[in-house]
């Protein structure tokens, strides 16, 4: 695997499945207004010897927000229990457009481990292609994790609140235009309509092909400059914090490494009544 690359191809992880340096996990999520139980469905069927990445359990549980960044110290004994830590290399994949694959590939990197990557076109493309699948139950060896927490990577309620004065980050949000311009409602309660002043409106469906993986990069260079993209740095959000990482990702695959993600995104902005709202 490329350090370089974000991706690797269904391809390359059948090719290295079984090599020791190589560890697997599947990191399905999905909106509880979704009805679907990721874990369940892993359970089902999931890519031989891949572990289940839960971004709702690997999560700060002292907050009020949904799957929100842990401390190093527990991020660390989580993924130690996965197997998935020093000296190898982890590939992350999911049975939903790039969610929650893109969301724990940046956690990876948020805390120092730069080996990792996410299996283009997931858990879809790999069984269209007639790729294995099985129901075994995964009892992974326990490996070393070294946390070294990357602030770069991350931004908390104040940070955005200080770029609205400075404009220091161009902030790049992924949600669906309606929700962005506030005509359409959100789909969690209690939130308010619009986006964070300033902000620019990429939905990350934008930068999907139908077969499930990213687009190419002169795709997604001409749709961030269509968007009035053209400086740095840059900061993203989302809902939840889970498709900005696919901004943050798409991002990385056209030389744009440092992308930072807004943990608490629209369920915190949108939720209280001291942050600014545009609309339209």
């Amino acid at each position: 695997m490329p350090r370089s690359d974000a991706l690797v191809s269904t391809e390359w992880l059948a090719e290295r499945l079984h090599a020791p340096d190589v560890k697997v996990a599947d990191a399905t999520y999905f909106l509880p207004s979704l009805g679907r139980d990721a874990a369940a469905e892993y359970r089902a069927a999931h890519i031989p010897g891949a572990v289940f990445f839960d971004i709702d359990d690997i999560a700060d549980s002292d907050s009020p927000l949904p799957h929100m960044l842990p401390d190093a110290a527990k991020f660390a004994s989580r993924v130690r229990k996965l197997g998935l830590g020093d000296g190898v290399r982890i590939v992350l994949y999911d049975n939903n457009r790039f969610s929650a694959s893109a969301r724990a590939w940046w956690m990876f990197r948020a805390f120092g481990h730069d080996d990792v990557a996410v299996l283009d076109g997931g858990l879809g493309k790999w069984r269209a292609e007639g790729r294995p699948v099985d129901d075994a139950v995964v009892t992974p060896q326990e490996r070393h994790f070294t946390a070294r927490q990357n602030h770069l990577l991350v931004r908390d309620l104040e940070q955005m609140r200080a770029n609205l004065v400075s404009r220091r980050e161009v902030v790049i949000d992924a949600r669906a235009a309606g929700r962005f311009a506030g005509t359409d409602p959100e789909p969690r309660a209690g939130l308010r309509s619009g986006h964070i002043p300033g902000s620019v409106c990429v939905p990350y469906t934008d930068l999907i092909r139908p077969d499930g993986t990213l687009a190419p990069a002169e795709d997604l260079r001409r749709r961030f400059a269509e968007a009035g993209v053209d400086q740095q740095p840059l900061a993203t959000t989302c809902g939840s914090g889970v498709t900005a990482a696919t901004l943050a990702l798409a991002l990385y695959e056209i030389g744009v490494p440092e992308v930072a993600v807004y943990d608490g995104s629209w369920t915190e902005w949108g939720a209280r009544a001291d942050t600014p709202v545009e609309t339209g």
